[in-house]
């Protein structure tokens, strides 16, 4: 699968070459092996704007340790965050490297199982299968304040909860 480690991106844009020298040279994903990670989101599949940070998503077993685990290997990094998502049962944290904000969220899930991996697979489909116009129009939703699966759901005409109605588009 193209998105079982991140070599794609060494050939990608600029952001997503800038993407894997952060992430390679700080061993960012290396350091996470454990519980593990997966980049997911909008620069892997080329529809980051300005704002958009590095998701990293992965799986815990004991929500303690994956907890203390990156206090301890990210606390340091500038605007380091860390909090609970109750709603998720998920432990989510920030914090900037390089100028990369990158956001690590953590749930006692199997990575590609969690919804947004789905998700990202689902829209690199419709964006493979509606081409670059497609792509520009995500582009532009996204920059005028949509986060992406709203963005995707509005495009397609898709009605409901966008976030679920982009599931039923898996194959």
């Amino acid at each position: 699968m193209k998105f079982d480690t991140i070599d794609y991106l060494k050939t990608g844009n600029e952001r997503q070459q800038r993407a894997y020298d952060v992430l390679t040279n700080h061993r960012i994903l290396t350091q996470l092996a454990p519980f593990s990670p997966v980049l997911v989101g909008t620069i892997p599949i080329n529809i980051d704007i300005e704002s958009s940070d590095l998701d990293i998503i992965c799986q815990w077993s004991d929500k303690s340790d994956f907890a203390a685990t990156l206090h301890s290997l990210f606390g340091h990094y500038p605007n380091f965050t860390f909090w609970e998502n109750p709603a998720h049962q998920a432990v989510v944290a920030h914090f900037i490297v390089d100028g990369v904000e990158i956001e690590v969220f953590g749930q006692n899930i199997p990575p590609k199982t969690q919804n947004a991996y789905r998700h990202m697979l689902v829209e690199d489909k419709l964006l493979a299968q509606h081409g670059e116009a497609f792509r520009q129009q995500i582009v532009s939703l996204k920059r005028q304040g949509y986060k992406t699966e709203p963005a995707f759901a509005l495009a397609l005409g898709l009605e409901g909860d966008p976030y679920l109605a982009l599931l039923t588009l898996e194959v």
